[in-house]
């Protein structure tokens, strides 16, 4: 009557196994190291670049604990903080010998200390945010009229190829404010280029009028056009930050939105404020130039030219490109890696309309000439691609260029979003140290601890042994809860550690109607045997709505929620579900266990059990 099959115990007892396993990691702690990050997509961080690092460090006569590396960046583990001071500087002077232009992001973070064999199966660590862990908050202000204004720019050069390409004459179009005037000769050529502009954009409203015997038509952004603007501006904003911060190998960093115009963003676990400031506030921009040909005196550039340097087996190339802009990175509406027809690696880019008119003219009058695709960073440029142009093209075409996979897929993100929408200025700084950070743990921890060891008191002294099986399901929950949350990687913030404690609460609850259920059998003249499988079925369904309600509120929370409150209802929502188990199934298999194969059974230890006089 109260034995599980064989499949069952199995489970419980593989589901304690793997929960062990994956809780284990976050016992093991951090260790500081220090990360390098290429600062350019034209840098890579490969084994060479590793033993570059490992031969900086042998001689500096700092002793490494083991070197990590991934896709973008390489992270060195260190034994303690001043080791890691150390190890950054020599690294920092051996990469980066020109401090003004550095090319590689030396920075501090921390790495987890777990076993190499728990990584291998996918044990990690929770990740803790910022109130537990330490590191850095920046809000930042986005600077709405600048988006309007660059969007504007853009438009005024959209209507100069539309109008040029309809034979329309006008004399000009300058922006004032937020206003774009265009200059026409007489009232007819106005009306000619009213027509096809607005035929063209529909997001622009038009007012006329006539100034020193010129005809005047003044365009300005419609209010649903200028909101659409702003919005979009701060998500690529957003997007662009999340590339940026990557480079710092931040765990869960959190970069969100806060009212119409601001960015909230929390890096936990960054040490160096400094070097987070300097690659959030930097800009990165894509000019397509033509390259200077038949160049006689390399030392002297020829007028109207300017030298930048090309990347070419690890040596930089001087070459020289014309002053003049052929294209800009806001006309890149699109790119993704890509291979090209002798199925090298490559970058597919798709240009707006605009874009598309002007590679289509240049490419047609320049065929057999080098064109040169310019990537600006920190206000400093260098070439990506460098080829001669096959033939006319106009609004897709691929980059091209001595790149891996990797790189094309950076550069392909770089191009997307490699840019700010709109200029951002940090208004609000502050850093929370590790130590704050180590208080708020041990605080949660203690309340967690403390709450815990009065229940199973409770539970112990008020229903004796049956207490002691619901305290061993409560720590098997606590145990399921903190391994769920490490094989998911969230992030566990102080309202997470207030959710576990409610989670512990409410868990208990379970058990408690079971236990009563059981008295209520043995009440009623059950014998005991009878009394624990009728207090478990009928205790199942009220258990079940209960929890079904309660996860109804969390999943409302997450699907409604942010920040703080998001990271409580992940907890909540998971812990209601390890609750459930662990109530029913892990508890059922302990009294399976004790009691099931008892066949003469004459009482229960679950206290005092009162029975109505007869």
């Amino acid at each position: 009557m109260n034995r599980y099959p064989l499949w069952k115990n199995l489970l419980v007892v593989i589901a304690l196994i793997l929960g062990l396993v994956y809780t284990l990691p976050n016992f093991y702690g951090e260790v500081p190291a220090v990360q390098v990050s290429a600062a350019r997509s034209t840098l890579k961080v490969d084994a060479a670049l590793e033993q570059r690092v490992l031969d900086t460090l042998n001689a500096a006569g700092i002793r490494n604990t083991g070197i990590v590396r991934d896709q973008g960046s390489l992270r060195v583990r260190l034994n303690d903080t001043d080791t890691q001071l150390k190890a950054k500087d020599a690294i920092e002077r051996a990469l980066n010998t020109d401090p003004t232009d550095p090319g590689y992001v030396v920075a501090l973070n921390l790495l987890s200390a777990s076993p190499r064999w728990l990584a291998s199966i996918g044990a990690l660590p929770m990740y803790l945010g910022l109130d537990l862990r330490g590191g850095v908050h920046f809000l930042l202000q986005v600077d709405m009229n600048g988006a309007i204004t660059k969007s504007l720019d853009a438009t005024a050069g959209d209507l100069r190829s539309l109008l040029r390409d309809k034979k329309v004459s006008y004399s000009g179009i300058s922006r004032d404010g937020t206003n774009l005037t265009i200059r026409f000769r007489d009232d007819e050529a106005r009306q000619n280029g009213l027509n096809y502009i607005r035929d063209m954009r529909n997001d622009l409203q038009f007012t006329q009028r006539s100034e020193n015997g010129e005809s005047l038509l003044i365009a300005s952004l419609t209010l649903q056009a200028q909101k659409t603007i702003q919005d979009e501006a701060i998500k690529q904003n957003i997007t662009t930050l999340h590339n940026r911060v990557n480079e710092l190998g931040v765990a869960e960093p959190v970069i969100q939105q806060q009212g119409a115009d601001r960015i909230v963003v929390q890096l936990p676990g960054v040490q160096d404020v400094g070097k987070a400031k300097d690659l959030i506030g930097r800009t990165a921009t894509l000019e397509v130039r033509m390259a200077a040909e038949n160049v006689v005196n390399p030392n002297e550039p020829p007028p109207g030219t300017e030298m930048f340097g090309e990347p070419r087996e690890g040596m930089i190339v001087p070459r020289f490109v014309k002053k003049q802009v052929v294209l800009t990175g806001d006309r890149f509406v699109g790119a993704q890696a890509a291979f090209d027809s002798n199925h090298q690696p490559a970058v597919a880019v798709r240009l707006d309309a605009a874009g598309g008119r002007i590679m289509k003219d240049v490419t047609r009058e320049n065929i057999g000439k080098m064109m040169a695709i310019i990537l600006f960073e920190k206000g400093k440029g260098e070439i990506i691609s460098l080829a001669r142009i096959q033939g006319e093209f106009s609004n897709q075409f691929q980059i091209t260029g001595q790149f891996t996979t990797e790189e094309t897929n950076r550069l392909a993100i770089l191009i997307r979003s490699g840019s700010l929408a709109a200029p951002m200025d940090i208004i609000e700084e502050r850093t929370i140290g590790p130590s704050l950070g180590a208080d708020n743990i041990d605080k949660g921890f203690h309340s967690v601890l403390w709450g815990f060891l009065a229940i199973v008191a409770f539970m112990c002294v008020y229903y004796q042994l049956f207490g002691l099986i619901s305290a061993l399901a409560l720590s098997a929950n606590l145990l399921l809860l903190v391994a769920l949350l490490s094989l998911l990687q969230a992030t566990l913030t102080l309202p997470g550690i207030a959710a576990i404690a409610l989670t512990l609460g409410m868990a208990i609850d379970a058990n408690v109607l079971i236990n009563e259920r059981i008295r209520e059998e043995l009440r009623a003249g059950a014998s005991p045997q009878a009394a624990i499988n009728a207090g478990y079925h009928n205790a199942f369904r009220t258990i079940l709505d209960s929890n079904v309600t309660t996860l109804i509120a969390g999943v409302a929370l997450l699907a409604f929620g942010s920040g703080p409150v998001r990271g409580f209802a992940v907890v909540h929502c998971l812990g209601i579900l390890t609750s459930m188990f662990s109530a029913v199934v892990i508890s059922r298999a302990i009294t399976n266990l004790v009691y099931g194969r008892r066949r003469k059974l004459d009482k229960l230890s679950i206290g005092q059990v009162w029975k109505p006089q007869t």
